[in-house]
């Protein structure tokens, strides 16, 4: 969740004991105490106010799963392309060569043919 060193909530603590003061600390304690409490009691209500909305049918689902932290593009495309059974590829159509027509040169000054029924 936060990630606090031992050494770093130390420091935090000594600068606590001195802004504060020992006489007004254990008061910040208890007031801090209460609103880690208070915290929990209103992520735990969501969540049981989310699991009553969802419904039985999302009670198995793995959320960690979910957490799109999890997923590695570079290992998802190695998985998918070093899977046991491969998609077979399409076969390659037979190439069906055109008769050869042969080249007929036009004389000149005379115009190329012209389809009208094609444009």
């Amino acid at each position: 969740m936060i990630d606090i060193s031992v050494e770093k909530l130390a420091l935090l603590l000594i600068i606590a004991v001195v802004v504060l003061g020992p006489t007004k600390l254990p008061e910040y304690a208890r007031k801090l105490g209460r609103l880690i409490r208070e915290l929990r009691r209103m992520a735990s209500g969501a969540q049981e106010k989310l699991r009553q909305e969802l419904g039985p049918e999302f009670e198995d689902i793995d959320w960690q799963k979910m957490d799109p932290r999890q997923y590695d593009p570079r290992r998802i495309i190695r998985e998918a392309l070093l899977e046991d059974d491969p998609i077979p590829e399409p076969a390659a159509p037979a190439r069906v060569q055109p008769p050869a027509r042969p080249v007929v040169r036009l004389a000149a000054g005379q115009k190329a043919p012209f389809d009208d029924e094609s444009t």
